[in-house]
This record gives structure tokens, sequence and C-alpha cells, in this order.
């Protein structure tokens, strides 16, 4: 039973079965007979508790000595039998078992103390060898062991739950798997059963009352205790050694789970009780380099900063890591009411938690809002802005064209705008992989972002301006791990737009780390682009989530498998795979993994001219027209032939273009 947590893995599973079923009969007993069967086993115990004090005190006394002294059998009989009234007095029979207070353990000190004081007076009135004071002590301590000993297990037998507990064997033996092995005995829902470690010095050891095996042997000990779990207790381990093991583990039919990372075991965020499912991270086998100290803080530390779009996945880490790296303010800019609402509590129990220095400031308000920007780092002072706010989620913008285009495009000028004119030093957009060979509005939508920043590096500006390229983040809002991790637990199907589409992937908190040193190394409006290393096929990272859950894949050679992959076609303008570099310039930087690229742009007098054609067609919500201006701003911009907007697919067509000018807008490339 999952609460007998002394009791070795080994024992447990053989004790299972009987505890299952002696439970089951205690549960099913009406309330007199189990306080008739608690009276008997209490006469029982006193009347032996007082044989073992009388034998254990004085070996003369013993049953058939030497020495022809009688036995005290009378006191014995006497004593089992007062137990009961003197007890049903003091209440320990009415107390229910699965309750039980500390009250019940004053009663049973009070009882004992009560008998213990009537043999010692029948030794003081029949005095005899083996009846003393020695006699009434050891009688006091055995019968209150016993009686208490017998309620608490019975307590913890009924309390214990009674379904059968799935067995796991334990990948590494350390001390975390140690800890795990207790909690699980404990209070867990599977039940360990072995030990597998990479070390050859605990190989063949015992720890926690389970035996330590081989790697190799893996196979052979899920078929021999019908395992349905291993469990990954190596919290320490980089993500390349994590990678080999689950690699190993993937042809297994076992469930694989593991415990949190060392860094939310250490900040609290998590518990080694708190198993969690293999991370993506861990299949990819890319360990983080450390930042290097001169960049990370380099435009953060002792300055007042800003985050928009601080309630999403990239702003709020950013937030998280702003806040760690000695920042002294930190304006938060979300349009999102909820969003900003968490992120602000976020950080201001990491701030009393760390006693850290620093005030933040939530602004409830939009990117698009120019003056209300400037206002807010004029009044607080805002030295660095991070502009992650954008509507990124590829289908949505393509189905809705003019806010895509107002929030990314004319959002980011406006807060590039404001923070000039509030004396920013430092400005950082957070751009896309998407932004390259565009094929859809969101990706065309970010370009033109860059191309703003460039423009105005190229008009003249006192900011250090930067921009920064990478691809999809793990584990953020829509992200495709999520939503295979959610269509697994729910059994499928498992949904995969083409079967030969590839992404690239990345931690969130590696992804921003890299942000804030790449804008600490530019201020020419750069392009940046993070090392996001081998690009995934996701059809593979959906076999490999599936396999490492304990399901199989069911397909037309596997009819009787767990979990079937349906293909739904690419969503409106998807691309089968992501670049990071238009022209295919790009050199190192005195970082292992920010590259810088060459990127054409336009003069400032050119973007100007398009922003304002943008904001014409934006008010007569004309997606024509737009999509004509993001291939001319945009040229690698290659859209679907149709536009997915579903408003304007809504409405007539009109009887006549109302935008010539958008037609003959004439915007040459400019080195």
């Amino acid at each position: 039973m999952a609460r007998f947590g002394g009791l070795s893995g080994w024992t447990m599973e053989r004790l299972e079965m009987p505890l299952r079923h002696l439970r089951r009969v205690l549960i099913g007993l009406p309330r007199p007979a189990k306080r008739a069967l608690l009276m008997v086993s209490d006469m029982v115990l006193i009347a032996t508790t007082a044989t073992l004090a009388v034998v254990f005190t004085h070996a003369q006394a013993r049953i058939g000595a030497g020495s022809g002294a009688a036995f005290p059998w009378a006191l014995v009989l006497f004593l089992g039998v007062a137990s009961v009234p003197l007890f049903a007095a003091l209440g320990l029979y009415r107390a229910v078992i699965r309750f039980l207070t500390s009250r019940v353990i004053l009663s049973g000190v009070l009882g004992m103390a009560v008998l213990a004081t009537l043999l010692l007076v029948y030794a003081w009135l029949l005095p005899r060898p083996g009846l003393d004071f020695g006699t009434s002590v050891a009688f006091w301590t055995f019968g209150f062991l016993s009686v208490l000993g017998l309620r608490f297990v019975m307590r913890e037998l009924l309390l214990s739950r009674p379904q059968v507990r799935e067995r796991a064997i334990i990948y590494g033996a350390g001390i975390s798997g140690a800890r795990l092995v207790m909690l699980l005995q404990r209070d867990g829902d599977c039940l360990p059963t072995a030990f597998v470690d990479d070390s050859v010095k605990l190989q063949g050891s015992v720890v926690s009352g389970l035996m330590v095996h081989a790697p190799e042997t893996i196979g052979r000990l899920v078929e021999q205790y019908r395992a349905g779990r291993i469990l990954l207790a190596m919290p320490s381990a980089s993500h390349k050694r994590r990678a080999e093991i689950l690699a190993g583990l993937e042809t297994l039919p076992v469930h694989v789970q593991t415990v949190p990372d060392m860094n939310d075991l250490v900040s609290g965020r998590a518990s080694f009780d708190d198993l969690r499912e293999v991370a993506v991270e861990d299949l990819l086998g890319r360990d983080t380099v450390p930042p290097h100290p001169e960049l990370i803080s380099a435009s953060i530390s002792g300055r007042a900063v800003m985050v928009t779009g601080a309630g999403g996945s990239i702003g709020a880490e950013l937030c998280r890591q702003v806040a760690r790296l000695g920042a002294t303010r930190l304006v938060l800019v979300e349009h999102a009411e909820a969003a900003l609402y968490r992120i602000d509590q976020e950080l201001g129990e990491i701030v009393a938690t760390r006693r850290l220095g620093l005030e933040v400031v939530p602004v409830l308000g939009s990117v698009t809002d120019r003056a209300l920007l400037e206002r807010v780092m004029r009044e607080f002072g805002v030295r660095t802005v991070y502009h992650a706010a954008a509507y990124k989620h590829v289908p949505l913008v393509e189905y809705n064209m003019a806010a895509g285009l107002r929030n990314n495009v004319l959002g980011t000028l406006a807060t590039v705008q404001a923070a000039e004119r509030a004396g920013v030093d430092t400005f950082v957009l957070v751009s896309t992989d998407k932004a390259v060979n565009p094929t859809n509005v969101m990706g065309a939508s970010k370009r033109f972002a860059e191309i703003i920043l460039q423009g105005i590096h190229a008009r003249g500006t006192r900011m250090q301006l930067s921009i920064v390229r990478f691809g999809n983040v793990l584990a953020s809002s829509g992200s495709v791990v999520l939503r295979f991790r959610e269509q697994i637990r729910r059994g499928g199907p498992v949904t995969v737009t083409h079967p030969e589409i590839t992404r690239y992937f990345m931690t969130i908190e590696e992804s921003v780390q890299l942000v804030i040193q790449a804008g600490a190394l530019g201020g020419e409006a750069e392009v940046f682009l993070l090392d996001m290393g081998q690009s995934i096929r996701v059809l593979d990272l959906a076999h490999k989530m599936i396999r490492l859950s304990g399901r199989s894949l069911r397909d037309e050679q596997h009819p009787n498998g767990d979990i079937e992959i349906v293909f739904t076609g690419l969503r409106p303008a998807e691309k089968l795979y992501e670049e990071l570099l238009i022209s295919g310039n790009a050199v190192g930087t005195e970082h292992p993994r920010i590259w810088q690229g060459t990127e054409e742009s336009l003069g400032w007098d050119q973007v100007e001219h398009a922003l304002a054609v943008l904001e014409v067609t934006l008010r007569k919500n004309d997606c024509e027209a737009m999509r004509d201006l993001l291939r001319r701003v945009v040229q690698e911009y290659r859209p679907p032939v149709e536009v997915a907007d579903v408003v304007y697919g809504a409405r007539p067509e009109p009887s006549a273009r109302p935008l010539a000018s958008v037609t003959t807008l004439q915007l040459a490339n400019s080195s």
C-alpha cells in the first residue's frame, strides 16, 4: 500500500494484495463489530505485554523456572480484562480510527499508567520474585507501544489507497533517486522496483532497499518487473546526456517521466515529487552556453528597463531575467489585462523572495499608443527597451491582416519613435525567423518592422538599435509541443500539418538570454541571428513524444496501436521550413551562438512613404492593397494566391480599387 513507506519495494510488492484484502474486510465491518474487534485485541495485547514484562525483568520468574515460583497468571488475566472498561472510560473506543488525534495518545498514556499502577499495587500486596517497580515500568512501556501502535497501523491501513500501483524503474541512484523512492513509497501513484545507474561503483549495491542495475539491463528489468514507467532522477545531467538516455528508452513500452530540473528545485518552482513529462529540450540534446558576464548585464544593470508584450511567453521570460540582472526599475507594457496581472504578481513574489531592489511598474496599454509610451518612458526614466509585443500566430494574423499589420508594424514604429523622443539609449526588437523570405503576413509584418529600425538608423539616431531573430520557442503559447502533449493525454489523434515540415526549436530561457546578450553587442540596427541548432522534423518529434509517453503509434502497419497521427495540410501561408537569413551572409560574434547578418534595407524617406500608405490601407481595410504594399516593402514576400482575411473575404469585392497610389508605389532597395 502507498502509505507504508518504510518497507522496501520488493516487500511491498508481495504485501500489496493481502493488505488490500484486509483493508476491504475491515472497512466492510459494522461499527459495533469493529469496536468488539478492537476490545479483544486490547485484552490480548495487554495480557501479552504483562507476560513479557515479567519474563524480561526477572529471569527467575519465567514459566517453568527452577525456582518453583508460580507464574502470576491471575494478574495477567486481570490486567487484560480490566483494560477494556478502563479504555472505554477514557474514550479510546469512541475515536474513529481513520481520524485519530493527539488526544488518543494522552488517553493511552493515562490508561497504561493506571494499569501499571494496578500491577505495582498487586506486587506490594502479594510480594513475589519477578514483580517490582521495574516490572511495572516495562509493562507500561510495552503496553503503550502496542496499544497505540495497533491503532496507528490500522489507521494507515484504512487510509491507504486500494488501487494497484504501476511499477516503476528509477534511472539514477544518486541523492535525487533515493529521495524520489522515499516519496513514492510513502505516498506515490507508482511502486519503485529497481534502480538503473551509469556509475559502475553503484551497480550491484542496494539504495533505499532497491538493487542498482546497469543501464544495458533495463529492457530485461522492464519485462521482469512488468514496469510501466521509467522515472529519470538526474536533475543535474546535461541535455546531451539525457537525450542519449531517452534515445535508448524510446523502443521500450514504458511511460518515461522525469524529476524537475535542478534550477527549478533550487528556486522552489518545483519539488522532487513533481514528476513531469520528458522535456522536449532533453529530446533535442542541446546544452546552453553560459552567458558572457559583460554582455548579459550591460544594458540592464543599474538601469530602468521597459519590456513590451510583458505578459507573453518571450516578454514574461525577459521580465524574469531582467529582474535578476540588477535593473533598478522594470516597466511592463501589456494590452491584455489578465496576462499583465499574472506577470506583475509573479515578479512581485520574485522581488520579495530575493529581496531585490527593483521597482515593478505595470502599464496597461497598447504599443500603438505612442503618446502613452513616450509619457511612461519619460516619467520612469527608461534607458533600455525590449520590444517583444507582436501578434505571432501565423494563421490568426493571416485571417486578420489589418490587426496584424497595425500591431506588428505601426506598433513597432510608435514604440521606437517614443523611445527616441524620450531619450532611451538601447532599443532591441525581438524578431522571428518567419521574417526571412516570408510567405505569410506575420512574417512580412515582422520584416517590415525590421526595415523601420534599419531606416531610422540610416537617417541617423543616437539610440543603439538591434534586431534579434530566432525560431520556435518551446512551451510558448501556441507551441506545437504543448498541443502534442495535450493530444497525447486525450488519447489522440496527434495532428501534424505535413509529413516533411521542419522547425527550429529553442528553450525560452536560452532564447531570452541570447536576446539580452545580442542587444548588448549591437547598436547600428544589425540583424543578429541566434544559433538554433539543427532543424527538427515535426513528425519525428511527434513520434518521440508518443513513444516516451508509453503509448504506441497506430498506422497501417500497426492497426492496434494507441495513438494515430493525422496530417491536416499546411495552414494558410505556412512554410515547410524556416530560415534565419535572407542574403546568406553572416559572420560570427564574440558569443559562439550569436551571428550577425547583413540585410538590404530602405532609406528612411521610402519607409516613411510606405508607412503613410499603410495607414490609408488599414483605415479602408483593403487587404489586397495591404498585400501589394508588403510585396513592395518586403521584396522577398511571396503571399498565397488568395487573401485569407475573414472580414475582407466576407464582403463583396469593391467595384474599383480605392488606392491607386499603392499600385504605383516605387520602393527601390538600397544597401
